[in-house]
């Protein structure tokens, strides 16, 4: 059956220098399989997601497809090369779900709801994907978030405390971030409309730290916060990834 569908941009292009590795975080070791399998795997195995980009350096396209071709995950549609930033990684998985060219031959079209994620976020899974598209049909983005355990203190440059925000207003933010396919495809549009026009001036373009800011900078759309898990950690440097492993202990994949 033809079909749109939801869609998911998995950003794989971390150089992990954080890590103090030579290999990149999304293809270490995690329980015996790289970073980067679980979140395939979760796109694979939910009825929720139809179709992945996978966003990646050219250099790792090979192992990628290697991966996707030995555990069946058929869905990944296309692999595309990162951006220098960020939010160019997400323009340029954008951009691929829009080609005519190859895909999954089982959907057609545009998605409905693109899903942005991070793929050093190795735990997603149905829950956290259900209680995204749910909340983006309340507002057109929304973003996976868990309320912060510890009390924030704003600070100048020089260490002092400039401002003490009240716990329970203030959230940690992880991904999916997701979206309404036609919102995300125009803010990227503007965004990389105005990196085009910086290029002179790079104290032109705006800091984008992530795909909802983007969204609401070009849209104006206000976000929402869904839960999502505290298991839902970002592996960025060594003691993360042995929290990372620990979790696994506890779940099932």
């Amino acid at each position: 059956m033809m079909r749109p569908g939801n869609a998911m941009i998995i950003l794989a292009g971390g150089r992990g220098n954080r890590m103090e590795s030579d290999v990149p975080k999304q293809f270490m070791s995690l329980g015996g399989k790289p970073v980067l399998w679980y979140s395939l795997n979760a796109v694979q195995r939910s009825e929720l997601i139809d179709e992945a980009v996978v966003v990646s350096s050219p250099e790792f396209f090979s192992d990628i497809r290697a991966m996707a071709d030995r555990y069946g995950f058929d869905k990944v549609s296309h692999l595309v090369s990162g951006g220098e930033e960020r939010f160019l990684s997400v323009v340029n998985g954008v951009r691929a779900l829009y080609e005519a060219g190859e895909g999954c031959e089982t959907f057609a079209g545009a998605p409905e709801i693109i899903l942005v994620h991070d793929a050093a976020r190795p735990f997603i899974d149905d829950e956290i994907i259900r209680r995204c598209l749910e909340g983006v049909s309340a507002s057109a983005g929304c973003v996976a978030a868990v309320p912060s355990k510890d009390t924030v203190k704003l600070a100048d440059e020089e260490g002092f405390v400039t401002d003490e925000p009240d716990r329970k207003n203030v959230w940690c933010m992880q991904t999916p971030q997701v979206f309404y396919a036609g919102v995300l495809k125009s803010a990227c549009e503007k965004a990389y409309a105005d990196i085009e026009k910086s290029r002179q001036d790079l104290n032109a373009m705006p800091s984008i730290t992530d795909d909802a800011q983007m969204v609401r900078m070009y849209e104006n759309i206000p976000i929402r916060l869904v839960m999502g898990s505290y298991d839902n950690i970002k592996i960025t440097t060594p003691v993360d990834l042995l929290i990372a492993e620990k979790i696994l202990e506890n779940r099932s994949v």
